[in-house]
């Protein structure tokens, strides 16, 4: 309940400070558009009340947008009258919630996050330099007039030029030491942890500065709030226009109604999708929600004489920097709106534009903070590029063009990027052969024709080919005309063979198919050497080291080994739960028999399991794979050290016997002297269980040693590393390769 209360008074505070600075932006955007002043009051009491009801932003504030300013001018042109103008306002009202309904706000998601950061950096820009000139006195632009081009011929630079030139010293004074406030108050731990936030202050102040300097400095109207004098709801209804219906049947009320609903909708998206960047607690609000919310907001709007509503970053930021904190903030800033147009406009007209003025130049330079645009510079030419372009788009043009060309710039570079950056492209060292593995992207457009073509027109003759399109959702008819000629017209040709995976039962063009091996046959089999073999599983370890293990079709291989199989070889590794050999060597179905025992120790069952594959089966290959932290050596080695077993190894009746077989990896004179740590020792002793095991099986198996002798096979060691995964085999592992029996041990480990 506490936490409720304190963020409902948070949010009357944001609210009253953002009303402070919508009341000069609504009357500056009504006559930046050449519309009534009270009908941009009146839509931004609509778009603070009505709006931020339906909305689904929690801190996103609506009103009139300095924007749609030169829209909104020759629209009321286009339409005739003002009146015929409020017309296509409310049917553009009317096209939002058609909008809303056919779920077009998932076009926010396509606005590039170099657009958005842009524009909310070329926001903070023009803020700067459209409020500098107020700071000073300089009044002469409207508040709410946001674009380069002024009406007065003017521009944003040449104000500023002007200003330097005709400054006011009691509206300077007030501006500077309200801005002087707004720093030190942001930098002061404790007032910037007050309940009170600094723009409220800021106003309070500046308000009674102007009031002391009235005897001094004079500080006249013309750099106050403007608000018409209106006091009493009789008045106020009377500065009011209403739609005039006759409208309907003229074209270009039509033509302003569309107009109307597509700019304000592309900027109420763009700007929620900014808002929602820099809101602190980084919620997402429903873009669709909230062109109904405005929908609703233009209709109202339309029908009761005011000018178009949309989101505006300008006030939500303000709101945000506040400490607004859900839609509490923005209705109640509507209704202050409408409170005190009513009650008490002359009060309002004593607060100097200056002040206002400060609290913006701020909430500019925290949109537009050097450091946003070092990020986008360490992002590289591809981000940096369409975000700067996007700034000077707007800040030399006005908020939509320059929305309009960084939204230009950045599909540019994204049809550049897709021109010239290659398919994802893969040697796969399978067990038949290698295979140019190409992974289509999600989605394959015509942007993707180039350079698709230019990838198949590169392969080399005779390559065998797997086009991957198990991660694609869409591709388009033309880019499936262009692999289907590819596939029966150019790559027979050229010797080219063309498997395919993840297009069956999507496109009626091409389907599935497997060309190449990637499962052992007899013949791939009977065609290995020992060394091919061995050099099969070294390529297999490094791909599962590195993430890039080959793409398999497991049912393909269940279907194509469930009537017999052909192993490459045969692995004797421990039953470590980490270490499993099909995942570390990177093989498919049928490659490998293993043989799994705690310790990979050469028991008498074990040694008939491994002559079966070497025999029957007609494995090239026995690997004998110990591994690093193995438990079974752990057990022995602290069983020999302790000279007494743990409750838990007495526990097991038959553990011992594999426990002693494994302590003959132990000398006995090793136990007095350990080097290194006790986990290192362990790792030394499975090493030497390795080589016992080794030597037990070519000591026990004459079958074995027979087909080592004539090279029909192999017999290697190696040492698995659970924590790094990669395989080692270690020549000091393997038979001496001169074909002697015995077994070469290298001296001096456990010696």
């Amino acid at each position: 309940m506490a936490n409720r209360l304190a963020t409902i008074r948070q949010d009357l505070v944001a609210g009253l400070v953002v009303f402070l600075v919508a009341l000069p932006l609504c009357l500056g955007v009504a006559h930046a558009s050449n519309a009534p002043l009270m009908s941009g009051v009146l839509a931004g009491i609509i778009g603070g009340v009505v709006v931020g009801i339906l909305s689904g932003s929690r801190v996103s504030v609506s009103g009139p947008a300095a924007g749609l300013t030169a829209v909104v001018a020759a629209q009321i042109t286009a339409a005739g009258s003002y009146e015929r103008f409020l017309v296509a306002v409310a049917m553009a009202g009317l096209i939002q919630l058609v909008f809303a309904a056919l779920r077009a706000g998932g076009f926010a998601r396509f606005f590039p996050n170099c657009v958005i950061n842009g524009l909310l950096a070329a926001i903070g820009i023009v803020l700067i330099l459209k409020q500098v000139p107020h700071l000073f006195g300089h009044d002469i632009d409207d508040e709410g007039e946001m674009s380069f081009l002024q009406p007065d011929q003017k521009n944003s630079l040449t104000e500023l030029i002007e200003t330097t030139f005709d400054i006011d010293i009691g509206a300077a004074t007030v501006g500077l030491s309200c801005l002087a406030l707004m720093i030190v108050w942001g930098k002061v731990r404790v007032l910037k942890k007050s309940v009170v936030p600094a723009p409220l202050v800021v106003v309070i102040f500046g308000s009674l500065l102007a009031t002391l300097f009235r005897g001094n400095w004079i500080i006249g109207p013309e750099h106050m709030v403007r608000l018409p004098d209106a006091e009493g709801w009789a008045r106020v209804s009377s500065l009011f226009l209403f739609p005039d219906f006759s409208g309907l049947g003229s074209k270009a009320v039509y033509a302003a109604a569309a107009t109307i609903a597509i700019v304000a909708s592309l900027e109420t998206l763009l700007n929620l999708e900014a808002v929602d960047k820099i809101d602190p607690d980084r919620r997402t609000s429903p873009p669709n929600r909230e062109l109904f919310a405005q929908g609703v907001g233009n209709l109202l709007s339309g029908l009761l004489g005011g000018i178009p509503v949309t989101s505006v970053i300008v006030r939500s930021s303000v709101n945000i920097y506040a400490g607004g904190q859900s839609r509490v903030a923005t209705v109640f800033h509507g209704l202050l709106l409408i409170t005190c147009v009513v009650l008490m406009p002359t009060v309002l007209n004593r607060i100097p534009l200056a002040a206002l003025a400060a609290i913006l130049i701020v909430t500019g330079y925290k949109l537009a903070k050097p450091a946003v645009f070092k990020s986008f510079w360490r992002q590289g030419w591809n981000q940096f590029l369409p975000f700067i372009i996007t700034i000077l788009a707007i800040v030399f043009t006005d908020l939509l063009v320059g929305i309009l060309i960084g939204l230009g710039v950045s599909l540019a570079f994204i049809l550049f990027n897709n021109l010239k950056r290659p398919l994802n492209r893969i040697v796969e060292r399978h067990i038949g052969g290698d295979v140019l593995h190409l992974q289509l992207p999600n989605q394959v457009s015509f942007l993707n024709r180039a350079m698709i073509a230019k990838t198949l027109e590169d392969i080399a003759e005779g390559t065998q080919v797997l086009l991957d399109a198990r991660d694609t959702d869409y591709i388009d008819a033309d880019i499936l005309q262009l692999i289907r000629e590819f596939e029966c017209e150019v790559a027979p040709t050229r010797g080219i063979r063309v498997s395919m995976v993840g297009f069956k039962n999507h496109y009626d063009q091409v389907e599935d198919r497997i060309l190449f091996a990637d499962y052992t046959s007899r013949e791939i089999r009977n065609a290995l050497t020992p060394e091919r073999t061995l050099q099969i599983l070294k390529d297999g370890n490094e791909r599962f080291l590195h993430g890039t293990r080959l793409s398999r079709d497991l049912n393909r291989q269940l279907n194509a080994t469930a009537t017999g199989q052909f192993p490459l070889a045969a692995v004797l590794s421990c039953i470590d739960s980490r270490a499993p050999t099909e995942l570390i060597f990177d093989v498919g179905l049928g490659d490998l028999l293993t043989v799994r025992i705690a310790g990979n120790v050469a028991r008498e069952k074990v040694l008939g399991s491994l002559e079966y594959a070497a025999v029957v089966a007609g494995v090239k290959l026995i690997v004998v794979m110990g591994h690093t932290r193995c438990g079974a050596v752990t057990a022995a080695v602290n069983s020999a050290l302790e000279e007494q077993c743990t409750e838990d190894l007495c526990r097991c009746e038959n553990l011992e016997v594999l426990l002693s077989e494994i302590r003959r990896a132990i000398r006995p004179g090793v136990l007095l002297d350990q080097s290194g740590s006790h986990e290192e020792f362990v790792d030394k002793v499975a090493e030497e269980n390795v080589r016992q095991t080794i030597s037990t099986i070519f000591l026990h198996s004459k079958c074995i040693r027979d087909l080592a002798e004539s090279g029909a096979i192999q017999v290697v060691g190696c040492m698995y590393d659970v924590k790094s995964g990669r395989a080692t085999f270690d020549p000091r592992l393997t038979r001496d390769s001169s074909g002697s029996p015995g077994f070469r041990r290298e001296p001096g480990l456990l010696e």
